[in-house]
């Protein structure tokens, strides 16, 4: 009896023992014998994932396809794409899920490195329209640079924090690391512009450095001197385009506005008509009336005013439900890991997905300025939807380890 249980401790013991192991003699095969301890990927998560895929997809069409026969000839143009993207994808995300998540422990610095090339290569390549600065053109599609920062924040961040787990609680291995990332890749976001980023990477990394075991205090430090720095970029006029986006914040449904004003609440007033006419019920698949050149871009930002046109109240919320369950178990994934980098990483990856679709909620409904915070699964775009497929991947191999029912 006892030899058995001291058996079963060893076997427990070992998977980082070998890991360790397999790192110092240089080999750079994955082990296939540890990616398979468990049952394999989380199959409600894999499901979860399929499911929002799947009602993204459509929902895309319906938001798209009046606005694609208007600008482009082709009604079908949006759907196509996001067909593409979507298979890729799932190609990425299946592939990812068998690598070993220690592979991007080692080469954190790597991805954080490249992710400063990105935010840097941005701002020399030709702007865009609206004179941003965000996307690496590559062939017929894009990349934007921002995308890879997010992943790279997270990823620092949990190989900083299972590294140097028992000084996280200091100013030197707690603090000073994350604020030097974040405000480091701020500063270059700040000349794209994207201010959503710099605040969904901000949130990201307060997260991080919390679920890392920093003391509270020194969060509340770095919240004053966030502050004060961003007094001191609006004083010196660097912040002329978060305050142009916050024009009409709030007042979509005033009915004293001028007409500047009108034009700039145009999308969230048209947002917010779309979510009334929606009632509990919804007009019915296929049937909003706002995505017929009312509300611009229905395919984006905006596409979760279009659900809650067609679909109403109880559509929506269904389908912040099916989000919540893929939050809630991303954490539980994540919290059952085998070692605390997969925990951080999967906290922090799993965190990204709540954060965006929390923020995209708030600015659709006017609780957030007019910024652009894509929804997950839903909006259209190619490099949001692979990078979120990557990471979805991650999760998956951070999965394969963990002790939970996969089945």
């Amino acid at each position: 009896m006892l030899t058995i249980e001291n058996t079963s401790r060893r076997r427990v013991r070992d998977y980082e023992s070998e890991r360790r192991a397999s790192s110092k003699k240089g080999r750079r095969k994955i082990n296939f014998s540890l990616l398979n301890i468990g049952k394999g990927i989380d199959i409600p998560f894999v499901l979860l994932i399929f499911v929002l895929l799947a009602i993204g997809i459509t929902m895309m069409f319906s938001a798209s396809y009046p606005v694609a026969y208007y600008e482009i000839g082709d009604s079908y143009y949006y759907l196509k794409r996001q067909l593409i993207f979507a298979l890729i994808g799932l190609v990425v995300m299946i592939a990812v899920s068998f690598v070993d998540y220690h592979y991007y422990h080692r080469f954190a610095a790597i991805i954080l490195g490249i992710s400063y090339f990105a935010l840097v290569l941005v701002l020399v390549l030709p702007s865009q329209e609206g004179g941003v600065h965000r996307w690496i053109g590559v062939g017929m599609f894009g990349i934007q640079a921002s995308e890879i920062s997010k992943f790279a924040i997270i990823l620092f961040m949990a190989h900083w924090g299972s590294r140097y787990y028992d000084r996280m609680d200091t100013l030197k291995y707690g603090v000073l690391p994350g604020a030097a990332v974040f405000l480091s890749t701020a500063f270059l976001l700040l000349f794209e512009p994207h201010y959503s980023c710099i605040v969904i990477i901000g949130i990201l990394t307060v997260v991080m450095m919390y679920v890392s075991g920093i003391k509270i205090k020194w969060l509340a430090i770095g919240a004053a001197v966030l502050a004060v720095l961003i007094l001191l970029l609006w004083v010196t006029g660097m912040l002329t385009y978060a305050m142009e986006r916050m024009d009409g914040w709030g007042q979509a449904l005033s009915d004293d506005l001028d007409r500047d004003m009108w034009n700039s609440t145009w999308q969230t007033r048209n947002s917010l008509y779309a979510i009334g006419s929606g009632g509990l019920f919804g007009l019915g698949l296929g049937q909003s009336r706002q995505k017929y050149l009312y509300l611009p871009e229905p395919q984006n930002d905006f596409i979760f005013a279009i659900v809650c046109e067609e679909l109403g109240l109880v559509g929506a919320v269904l389908i912040l439900l099916i989000f919540a369950l893929l939050v809630w178990r991303g954490i539980i994934i994540s919290l059952r890991a085998r070692d605390r980098f997969g925990k951080l990483l999967g906290i922090g990856l799993t965190t990204h997905i709540g954060l965006q679709v929390v923020l995209n909620i708030l600015v659709i409904t006017d609780w957030l300025p007019n910024t652009g915070i894509s929804l997950p699964f839903f909006s259209y775009g190619g490099s949001s939807l692979l990078t979120l497929m990557f990471e979805m991947g991650v999760i998956l191999a951070v999965s394969r380890t963990s002790n939970i029912e996969k089945s």
